[in-house]
């Protein structure tokens, strides 16, 4: 939760939100809180802050409160000099303050409301360094004659003045370097920003790290961010200007780990694009397009993508006028039970909250149609700061105190009950309010009053404690639970991108807004005033405060209707020849050895991979001297064939589980083979540019085809054409035309096209109905070609390191791939566009897949188990001593061959 994160920094009883709004701290020093008597036993010693708006005094003593002193009801600042009477013990020089209110803060270090006492007062402070004493005061002195300013146009002037000059006097500390050989690339003065805080200070950023360093060495003295720890940067609106730059170490979560505002545009773009080229290698770009993908094709859930559209529309944790926005989505508060099978459990996600209601909505429209331009629907926001800390007051309460001036909201107007609070939204004359991420997360803390505090008594009597929870939820975390699965259920799923047009979507402005009946105050929505351009100060300031109070539509993200999210799909009967199953090929060990083609069901294959974790060791042989490179099998499943970088093509017996046969076509490895449609010849791919072909009735070489430059990596059969990959950067389409019948005689090879890469290829897949084709390259780039063209219809450049293998998904609307950088990327094959990246221990160097679940060989000999929604494993299985080298699978996914570089081949087969 983004304010306990924030909090986590510092166990102090100070903290930056005991300043008022757009207020600084800028220093502070050791003394002693004396008594009018002037008596060392009755001193009070403390930190003295200076703040540009106050001077707050924070004790040592736990049992004695905050005392806050505002500048603007100081009536005298003086410094008075040190005593020197010869008989009297010396009095240090002394701060002196004659006020007219002062305000006590966590009394009996109790969090509670403040306590302002009025009246004229003099309190007396003696600094620790005595020396300080009058540079104090005359920075004291400076800041209450802006205070006493009459226009605040003119006292913010002043203040930032006095803030600019002092970061002017101070630079970054280089001592903080963690490295001493680190170089530095920029330095500029910025602010680090916190929920309604900002804290001035220097970042510095080199070439491993991002420092920030405060003015006031608060909360720390530097906080250091690892370049190559980072993984998202976004570019914020702060204020409505291009200021804010957001920096995340993590991929799903919605709270940084430093938000930081500059006072110019061209340094904060100085240093995001810094920070993205150092990246560009290490994380991936992230757009509104590509997470729609990853959601539409099931590879977010509706919360991250929700979470990442918030991130992109500019809405941030630390920001609350633009924090994320979820969306109700249940409207039964009142049942024992919830039924997430009836649509009327559910919310209608094609209004906004203010049009729920019919009743209202014509009041709400008699009143928009009278009203001139600028017409607004809604006269309150959908999201605002005071809306987020409603739902957060039990564990951000002392920010509800810093927005409402040190006191709670009354009890009755409290976050008391959810049915109380969606009834409100729907009938309040001003209440049009959606919910926030935390509403769909595992922290139930704040539905939960822990901290004990007295948030008041309602007129019914009843204290304010925990939140009152619908009938169908046992407590918190059971409540959560039901929330985050509505959210996740299928009525969600089919209707969210209508919730998508109202708030970030083409629905959000203009005719489209009107007749969805979602047309907000004028000042809510990006662009709608220039700020800068109003020369009164006062005026601009209090503009920008009335807008950053009242709440800010998020960034306009779609300008057209948003697409529903599809179905996950169930992998198709047919399967690629790309995999080493020409056309209608049974398995070994099948369950169904005497079922026809026809017979196998979507059912079946999906019930395969749901117990893809069962898979179970059959039996291993070793039968090659070295790395096991493909695998093939007959159709009758009798024999198994195998290629390895000893040279040798074996055939192993599994009615005997025995080798029987053994050829070598040349000296040098075979890389790959696959078993053609006619079920009597085995193809191979050799390290010496050609490839062979064998007859499995009369065993022996029948074919060769010498059409390469360098090693042949990888074949690929479809019908009577054979694809060709190697690492002399082409792909190779040939036609086979047989001369007779007999398939122990040549065939004639006829060169169709030649697909040009930029670097050897090193893996090659078809998709199930052979129209399109994927190669995979040394330099890490990943093309998707038109097989009837052999035109290139994407190429990304997705790895940094040699793909391994790729395959597309049964659908082929998607398209995975493994490399030696340690990642796994899924593409869109439409778009191009990378929807998911998992960034894996070790190296995967060969697998199948169902577009969700992956079977993978990993470098360390295990297989591994992925589930791409989650980027988790969820199985991990001990395989082979060294690295799985070659995989293959049956039609019905229930058996698997594996082979690796410790030269064995195992057999699998899921338990039943």
């Amino acid at each position: 939760m983004a304010f306990l994160k924030t909090q986590e920094r510092t166990k102090e009883r100070f903290s930056l939100l005991l300043l008022d709004l757009e207020e600084y701290y800028f220093e502070q020093h050791t003394a002693y809180h004396v008594p009018s008597s002037f008596k060392k036993d009755q001193r009070t010693r403390g930190s003295f802050k200076v703040c540009s708006r106050s001077i707050i005094f924070e004790p040592d003593d736990l049992a004695e409160p905050i005392l806050k002193i505002p500048l603007r009801d100081c009536q005298k600042i003086e410094f008075v000099e040190e005593g020197k009477n010869p008989f009297n013990d010396p009095r240090p020089p002394a701060v002196s303050v004659s006020c007219e209110q002062v305000i006590y803060i966590k009394e009996s270090n109790v969090l509670a409301p403040y306590r302002n006492e009025r009246g004229s007062k003099q309190l007396t402070f003696h600094l620790e360094v005595w020396s300080k004493t009058e540079d104090v005061v005359q920075t004291l002195l400076q800041l209450h004659r802006a205070s006493r300013l009459e226009k605040l146009g003119d006292q913010t002037a002043m203040i930032a003045a006095n803030l600019q000059s002092r970061l002017a006097r101070a630079s970054f500390d280089k001592n903080y370097f963690q490295q001493v050989t680190e170089r530095p690339h920029m330095e500029c003065a910025v602010e680090m920003v916190t929920p309604l805080v900002s804290n001035p200070g220097h970042v510095c950023i080199t070439d491993e790290n991002l420092y920030f360093q405060p003015l006031n060495g608060y909360p720390e003295h530097v906080i250091q961010i690892k370049l190559h720890s980072v993984r998202r940067i976004y570019k914020r609106r702060h204020g409505l200007r291009p200021l804010g730059l957001e920096v995340f170490c993590t991929e799903n979560d919605f709270c940084s780990d430093i938000y930081l505002k500059f006072y110019s545009t061209t340094d904060r773009d100085d240093i995001y694009f810094y920070m993205a080229s150092f990246l560009e290698n290490h994380v991936t770009e992230h757009t509104a397009d590509g997470y729609m993908l990853q959601w539409q094709r099931g590879h977010l859930s509706n919360y991250q993508y929700l979470l990442h559209l918030n991130n992109l529309a500019d809405r941030s944790c630390n920001d609350l006028s633009q924090y994320p926005v979820f969306p109700w989505v249940i409207a039964d508060y009142t049942s024992t039970q919830l039924d997430t099978t009836s649509a009327a459990t559910f919310r209608d996600l094609s209004k906004p909250v203010g049009a729920l209601n019919r009743e209202r909505l014509e009041q709400l429209l008699a009143r928009y149609q009278g009203m001139p331009e600028p017409r607004f629907m809604y006269g309150s926001h959908y999201s605002s700061p005071g809306y987020v800390l409603f739902y957060l007051v039990r564990v951000a309460p002392e920010h509800m105190l810093c927005l409402q001036n040190g006191r709670f909201d009354h009890a009755d107007r409290m976050f008391n009950s959810i049915a109380e609070t969606w009834k409100n939204c729907l009938e309040g004359a001003t209440d049009f309010k959606e919910l926030i991420p935390e509403f769909y997360g595992s922290d139930c803390s704040f539905l939960k009053n822990k901290l004990s505090l007295d948030l008041g008594r309602r007129q019914n009597g009843r204290l304010v404690g925990d939140v009152v929870l619908p009938p169908w939820a046992s407590d918190p975390s059971d409540f959560l639970q039901k929330h985050k699965a509505a959210l996740e259920s299928q009525y969600v799923s089919e209707h969210l991108h209508e919730w998508i047009d109202l708030v970030f979507g083409y629905k959000q402005k203009g005719d489209e807004a009107r007749a969805a009946h979602n047309v907000f105050h004028p000042l809510t929505y990006e662009g709608s005033i220039d700020c800068d351009s109003i020369g009164d100060p006062d005026e601009r300031i209090g503009m920008l405060t009335q807008i950053l109070e009242f709440g800010q539509t998020p960034t306009q993200l779609f300008t057209s209707p948003h697409p529903q999210r599809i179905t996950p799909c169930v992998p198709n009967i047919t399967r690629s020849p790309s995999v080493n199953s020409p056309g209608g090929e049974l398995s070994p060990a099948s369950q169904n050895e005497d079922s026809s083609f026809e017979d196998l069901t979507e059912e079946s294959r999906k019930l395969a991979w749901a117990n893809m974790g069962t898979l179970s060791r059959i039996s291993s042989h070793k039968i090659h001297k070295e790395t096991v490179t493909g695998i093939a099998v007959t159709q009758d499943g009798a024999a198994v064939f195998s290629t390895s970088q000893d040279s040798t093509l074996k055939m192993f017996s599994r009615e005997l589980k025995d080798f029987q046969r053994s050829m070598s076509f040349s000296n040098m490895a075979l890389s790959s083979c696959l078993m053609l449609a006619d079920g009597k010849t085995v193809a191979c791919s050799s390290w010496d540019n050609n490839v062979y072909f064998y007859s499995v009735p009369y065993g022996r070489r029948q074919d060769t085809l010498m059409g390469h430059d360098d090693a042949v990596s990888e074949i690929r059969w479809f019908d009577d054409r054979l694809f060709t990959a190697s690492w002399d950067s082409t792909v190779k389409v040939w036609q086979c035309a047989s001369d007779g019948s007999s398939s122990h005689k040549r065939s004639e090879f006829q060169l169709l096209a030649e697909l040009e890469h930029d670097a050897g290829v090193n893996t090659i897949s078809l998709n199930p109905a052979g129209t399109l084709l994927v190669s995979g390259c040394k330099d890490g780039a990943v093309s998707i070609w038109d097989t009837s063209t052999h035109k290139v219809l994407q190429q990304i450049r997705c790895h940094t390191g040699t793909v391994h293998h790729t395959a597309f998904s049964p659908d082929s609307r998607h398209i995975l791939s493994v490399a030696a950088d340690s990642c796994m990327k899924v593409i869109d094959v439409q778009t191009g566009m990378m929807i998911s990246h998992v960034k894996a221990e070790e190296e995967q160097r060969c697998f199948y897949w169902d577009g969700n679940s992956v079977l993978c060989g990993g470098q360390s000999g295990d297989l591994l188990l992925w589930d791409l929604l989650s980027s988790t494993v969820t199985k991990r299985i001990p395989a082979h001593s060294g690295a799985v080298t070659a995989m293959w699978m049956n039609d019905l996914c229930t058996t698997v061959i594996t082979g690796g570089e410790d030269r064995q081949m195992i057999l699998w087969k899921l338990q039943s």
